[in-house]
């Protein structure tokens, strides 16, 4: 086992102390970010950033409810942007990212005990292995064991690490180039991107002057709805050495319409419809503009986010490729903006809290920002069919990528030789025609669906769990769509056309 493996594992274990304080996992790790931050700070020499007295060492030498209640103030002292001292003068202008992490910053811990507990553990980590292997790492493997553990519920914002490595590799990420996730969650397809370019670049060594500090303040724009999820993000990349545009906020209000346009774009957007059945309020759509669909009006942001010849890779739900009506509408959009050059049907099981069957989409924005014909076929590789039951017993792997990113060919455009398997094999051709003859329908499948047989094969009693509770997740969510359409059909609201940008 490695270090950051054991350090990863003691931290984890310190959380069933605290279930008796009434902390839930992914409050847990919460309040893990807040104690790591002061004490990576410290580990890593920036401590500058923080004033003195809420530093590391003058917190984790307290004892008692000392310790805790000044804990307390900590967090609110360091999320406070406008703290005035006893004489009520303004202290000095705290530091961006720790404003940003201590936002509204709080704690569920209620015993002293338990506090030392935590202090204490986290002084006697091997910090100096720690560091050899990356605390950015260390800090990804807490993130993965929460979206691993079904009851912390984290797996919705989770995208598994082999899924999100193999869509780097084939996107290709290029040092210089604008990349974002409008939906970040805690940032994994920006810090994988950052890592390839990284490595390929020599660890930004020998660069042109001003060329480094561009790529890790300039090139990455990250959004995140959630402000807990938010702040785990900020810590995520700050720990992988990414000072980028990460920002909490909606983007589907018009603050996302605002975000640059990118080279490259990387998410894995939320499932389901705006909470109270709310539209997107973008003043720039035209196609989504009257669904409550979030993934459906994200695909539309994520199309008009792209320069001219841009990239993008998405995790979708089925329904954005099958639904009627603003479904198929935005489909169209996509075909004609875009090269839609490849879809991906993943397997169901990958994603720990959502038993929803999904799909990535590999599209290429029209160089010339044309709105016509752009879409000349859509290949389409199946891991879905005959797939192994994917959960804690059989975690998903890099290797099982592989052939997919053998078919999909070097290219990250989707323009490399490609070879149509046949209807006995995974990967084939459609040309466009074949899809309107089909209404425009994506949701192609040709090989015997082994889904059920996959999770007959089941055996961990989480996982079915997860996989029942995935399935009337997913019942609901179709359910809750069916009615808000149909209610905006009484409402004589049609499907918005494709309009022009």
């Amino acid at each position: 086992m490695s270090a950051t493996q054991d350090i990863v594992a003691k931290l984890w274990k310190l959380c069933d102390v605290l279930r008796d304080d009434g902390v839930t996992y992914s409050e847990y790790v919460t309040e893990l970010t807040f104690l790591l931050f002061l004490k990576m700070m410290a580990e890593t020499g920036q401590e500058r950033r923080i004033p003195e007295e809420y530093r590391w060492d003058t917190l984790a030498r307290r004892e008692g409810l000392d310790q805790l209640t000044h804990y307390k103030h900590l967090l609110t002292s360091l999320g406070d942007p406008e703290e005035r001292d006893a004489e009520g003068k303004p202290k000095p202008a705290k530091d961006k990212l720790v404003l940003a992490i201590f936002e509204n910053a709080q704690t569920r811990l209620r015993k002293p005990a338990n506090l030392k507990s935590l202090t204490t553990a986290i002084e006697d980590l091997d910090w100096f292995d720690a560091r050899e292997e990356g605390l950015g790492d260390l800090y990804e493997g807490l993130l993965q064991k929460n979206a691993e553990d079904k009851k912390s519920g984290a797996g919705q914002y989770f995208t598994p690490r082999p899924l999100i490595d193999s869509i780097v590799r084939l996107t290709k990420p290029q040092l210089g180039e604008r990349i974002q996730d409008p939906a970040a969650g805690t940032g994994g397809f920006i810090v994988a991107a950052h890592r390839r370019i990284y490595e390929e670049n020599n660890e930004l060594y020998g660069l042109a002057e001003g060329a480094a500090e561009k790529q890790i303040r300039d090139c990455y724009t990250l959004s995140e709805l959630v402000p807990d999820t938010h702040r785990l993000c900020l810590m995520n990349i700050m720990l992988h050495g990414i000072e980028g545009d990460a920002q909490s906020m909606d983007t589907l209000t018009d603050e996302g319409s605002h975000l640059p346009k990118a080279d490259l774009i990387l998410s894995n957007p939320p499932f389901g419809t705006k909470k109270g059945g709310g539209r997107p309020q973008r003043s720039d759509f035209s196609t989504t503009a009257g669904t409550s669909n979030k993934q459906l009006a994200f695909v539309e942001h994520i199309i008009r986010g792209l320069v001219p010849g841009g990239r993008a890779a998405v995790v979708v739900p089925d329904n954005v490729l099958f639904e009627d009506g603003t479904g198929r509408a935005l489909r169209q959009m996509l075909m004609n903006w875009c090269d839609l050059h490849t879809i991906l049907r993943l397997p169901t099981g990958i994603f720990y809290a959502q038993g929803v069957k999904t799909n990535v989409i590999f599209f290429t924005r029209n160089a010339d920002r044309s709105e016509s014909g752009w879409t000349e076929a859509v290949w389409v590789y199946d891991m879905r069919a005959g797939a192994p039951s994917y959960g804690k017993t059989r975690p998903l792997r890099a290797e099982d990528f592989a052939d997919f990113e053998a078919a999909f060919g070097d290219d990250p455009n989707g323009r490399a030789e490609r070879q149509d398997q046949g209807e006995e094999g995974r990967f084939r051709r459609f040309s466009r025609e074949d899809i309107e003859k089909r209404g425009d329908n994506l949701d192609i499948s040709w090989l015997r669906d082994g889904e059920e047989e996959a999770e007959d094969g089941l055996t961990d009693p989480d996982d079915i769990t997860a996989a029942i509770l995935g399935h009337l997740r997913e019942a609901t969510r179709e359910i809750e769509a069916l009615v808000l359409e149909l209610e905006g059909e009484e409402e004589g609201a049609a499907p918005a056309a494709v309009a022009a940008e």
